[in-house]
């Protein structure tokens, strides 16, 4: 698999400098235009819908697990209401292997902040994060990112054909 370059478009600029912050660890940036992706989603995510899924996991057969994502579940629907939040799942569906539901975000700001959240809020849950590109296969397997233990998926249905 070949990948095109990450600097295309910022081809034939002067060289960055190499000097220090004053904490004398991180690199001075000069100041330069604030990127799009704060605003909207890069290529090829598809906005038109949903740009990401969040995929919170948990096992039903400990009582304990089980009862922190309920609560974690009403606890995102009450301080989120503005995301889209799927039924409760108590066992596994579709691609994924175990009991789970879905939170939805649509554009980068509730993405950034719901994945700050949920970074120290998700208690003993997985979480399957990935965005929504048109192509299932590639965004369950290639483009995902878990917090947490990742979890084998089921995913041989979603390749295309």
């Amino acid at each position: 698999m070949s990948y095109k370059s990450p600097l295309e478009g910022y081809e034939n600029l002067g060289a960055l400098p190499s000097t220090f912050n004053e904490d004398g660890k991180s690199l001075y940036n000069p100041p330069g235009p604030k990127s799009s992706s704060y605003d909207e989603f890069p290529k090829p995510i598809d906005s038109s819908n949903n740009g990401f899924d969040f995929h919170i996991y948990y096992m039903p057969n400990i009582s304990s697990e089980a009862q922190f994502a309920k609560e974690l579940h009403e606890r995102i629907r009450r301080e989120f209401p503005e995301l889209r939040i799927y039924r409760f799942w108590d066992k596994a569906v579709g691609p994924h292997p175990t009991a789970m539901f879905e939170v939805n975000t649509f554009n980068p700001h509730q993405t950034g902040a719901f994945f700050s959240w949920l970074t120290v809020s998700r208690g003993p849950c997985s979480v399957l994060i990935h965005p929504n590109t048109g192509d299932a296969y590639k965004d369950h397997t290639e483009l995902m990112s878990w917090m947490g233990k990742p979890w084998p998926l089921h995913v041989d249905f979603l390749k295309r054909h």
